[in-house]
């Protein structure tokens, strides 16, 4: 596991309007109060978000609107194939277009990526949040993401809360070009660090009461949609090397307060650690 904080920039406004970008958050019913939260996609439904409440369990959960990348003419596609050192505002200014207008915190970070699957040994719906949230009450199971992801970092953010780091491809890695991935896995071995890009949320979680809880905390869950980068971050899980990743943290896509997304600086920049109840 690893997870370094490279730069960070302060908060900036991008985005382009509800009609023209690609990408925004909503709800399921905008006429009802707290209705679910989620991530569209031109226009339909990409993921399901954490509910509004904060006493759900933390979830991301691929839905059928999740079914294309933005990497096919991606701006500014050298520049990332060669891996950014810093954060470049030409960079960020472009790939604000395809974001919600809102409030941004960019960060660029450097990861190891580990593949997981929903129901594996190192898939935290079934472990991690079981621990805190037990099964669900009707499926009788845990929550399911009906996606691969990749996990890249956690870390305590104090003894009662704790940070889980999540990389989720907008479709599966299944449907990467193979070449594509080889390609990325030999300039990885050269010693090239590509960056890949995301919209980021953070969702803080954390059950009203601790009744059925064996571990009874906050869940600070950093999710990153790839919005650029899913060859190289598959190809990265593959070689267990270093990628960067440009990630844009949307404040108010996040189901967290401001100050606790702006403690994302700091929190991001501590050594990993796992939590131990």
């Amino acid at each position: 596991m690893c997870g370094v904080l490279l730069s960070a920039l302060s908060p900036r406004p991008l985005g382009a309007s509800a009609e023209s970008a690609p990408l925004h958050f909503g709800t399921v019913d905008t006429q009802r109060p707290f209705s679910p939260r989620r991530l569209f996609m031109a226009g339909e439904p990409a993921f399901d978000l954490s509910m509004w409440c904060g006493t759900c369990p933390f979830l991301f959960q691929r839905r059928e609107g999740a079914n294309s990348t933005f990497s096919s003419g991606a701006p500014m596609a050298e520049e990332l194939e060669r891996g950014l050192s810093d954060i470049p505002d030409e960079v960020v200014s472009a790939f604000g277009n395809l974001l919600p207008q809102g409030e941004y915190v960019p960060l660029l970070l450097e990861v190891i990526p580990e593949l997981v699957a929903p129901h594996e040994q190192r898939d935290y719906f079934t472990h991690e949040q079981v621990d805190t949230w037990g099964v669900d009450s009707f499926w009788g199971l845990p929550e399911n993401p009906r996606a691969f992801y990749y996990r890249t970092f956690e870390t305590a953010v104090s003894a009662e809360a704790h940070l889980y780091e999540f990389v989720v491809p907008m479709v599966p890695p299944s449907w990467n070009d193979r070449e594509r991935v080889r390609r990325y896995v030999d300039l990885l071995a050269g010693g090239l660090a590509p960056t890949a890009v995301a919209l980021s949320t953070l969702d803080v979680c954390q059950p009203a009461d601790s009744r059925g809880s064996a571990d009874y905390f906050a869940h600070w869950g950093l999710t990153h949609f790839l919005l650029d980068g899913h060859h190289k971050m598959e190809a990265a899980a593959v070689a267990g090397a270093r990628v960067t990743l440009l990630a844009l943290i949307s404040i108010d896509g996040s189901l967290a307060t401001r100050d606790d997304v702006m403690r994302l600086t700091k929190v991001r920049a501590q050594r990993p650690s796992v939590r131990k109840p």
